[in-house]
This record gives structure tokens, sequence and C-alpha cells, in this order.
């Protein structure tokens, strides 16, 4: 299956979301900010980092580049979309995922190897855990605070929509401890810790049987490269 992911000027994980994908059984295509064509790939990854320096809004510039443009009209047909820290802040300013995202509540940088809690594996992107399961990937944001109407989180939380949720600390005061959610279609998801740095026994987060071991990350890719099979 082809992941396209695309780099905009000051993406940092492009590369990383490209190994991960390979690592999953995928083929990795980049793709460009420019590009008016998605060159037919099958699912798209929208990578962290500083899009066009963050200028305006985290994400605001970016929303408006020729290839997330396309990935609009995609994910309006059912493409599997990920937005992944920037990327999610991507889809944030796209409207394809409700509410915002702003500075973090304590004013820092946090990194920080995160537990999370997957509340709907129902999605494109978590179809191979468990629901309710704990995972631990890496997080690293300055803005990473989500953000909504009251009206929106009992919307979110009705429709089963919050896809991941933090455990244990919430690193940047995100309502309702948020840390990912999907669109109403299942296809469209976002979240602010990095999947694609759990990927690979020895770099990623610690476990109790060994340092560095976590690849809780592999099964976001796993899962849409499974649900692409099966369609």
């Amino acid at each position: 299956m082809r992941i396209g992911v695309i780099t905009y000027p000051g993406s940092l994980d492009d590369r990383d979301a490209q190994r991960a994908i390979k690592l999953a059984g995928g083929t990795p295509v980049p793709l460009w900010h420019a590009d008016n064509s998605l060159k037919k790939v099958d699912a798209v990854v929208l990578p962290g980092g500083f899009s066009y320096g963050d200028y305006l809004r985290c994400g605001a510039i970016a929303a408006q580049a020729p290839a997330t443009k396309e990935v609009i009209k995609l994910a309006e047909k059912g493409l599997p979309v990920l937005g992944i820290c920037n990327g999610f802040q991507v889809l944030v300013e796209a409207h394809l995922l409700p509410g915002g995202l702003i500075r973090n509540e304590h004013q820092h940088f946090i990194c920080r190897d995160q537990k999370l809690r997957v509340e709907n594996n129902q999605t494109a992107w978590t179809s191979l855990f468990e629901k309710d399961q704990e995972i631990t990937i890496p997080l690293k944001n300055g803005e990473g605070g989500y953000i909504a109407t009251p009206d929106t989180i009992k919307m979110l939380e009705e429709e089963n929509r919050v896809v991941f949720r933090y455990l244990e600390v919430n690193p940047n005061g995100s309502m309702n401890d948020i840390a990912g959610l999907t669109n109403e279609r299942g296809n469209v998801v976002g979240l602010m810790p990095h999947p694609e740095h759990a990927v690979e026994p020895g770099f990623g987060p610690d476990r109790p049987e060994a340092m560095r071991s976590g690849t809780d990350g592999l099964k976001f890719f796993q899962s849409v490269i499974t649900q692409l099979v099966r369609s």
C-alpha cells in the first residue's frame, strides 16, 4: 500500500514517518506541499514539525497549501489521513477536525514519553489496538493544548470521537485529557504524540522489560495497511 507523507517547509518528522510506514510493510511516497496531486496514494500522513515556521498560527498556512487542499477533497471521500502533532494542527485549521490547539497551559515546550489510553479502536489508524489499551508514545510540543466549545466537547464524547486520552499526566492542559480525535467517518485521525518515534526496538520509549524497547506506534501504520488490504 502506498502511503504519502507531505513535506512542508519546516517539517521535521517526515522522514521518520516514511520509515515507520516502511517498517509496517507499506510503501512511503514523498509528497511536496506545492503538489497539486497526491499521486494516487492509498493514505496520507501529515507529519510533525513547524510548517512554514508556525507563523500566523500553528498549521494555519499549511492548511492552505495545494497538497493540503487535495487532502481535504479526498478525505471527504474516505481517504485515510493521519495528522501527527503539527499535522494535527493542520487538520484542525483545515476544518477536517473540530476545535483548536493552543499554547501549553504551563507555557513551556514539553518532551516526554507519554502514556495514552485508546478510547476508540474503530478508526482506520487504530483498528489493531484493543479498546482501553494503554500505550506509550513520545510527545514533543509547545502548542498542544486542545480546546473546543462545551457543545463540541459534548459531541466528541457522545459520538466516541475521542481516540486517545492522556493518562497519569495531562502534559499540556488539553480539555478532557484529549490527546487525539477522529472525524465522524473514522478515516481522519489527529493526535499530538508521535507514533512514528515508537516503531523500532532500541529507539522507542522505555518499557518495563527493556529500555527504549517500546514499539506501540507501529500499530498505527499497521492498522491502516490492514484496513486498506481488507477494503
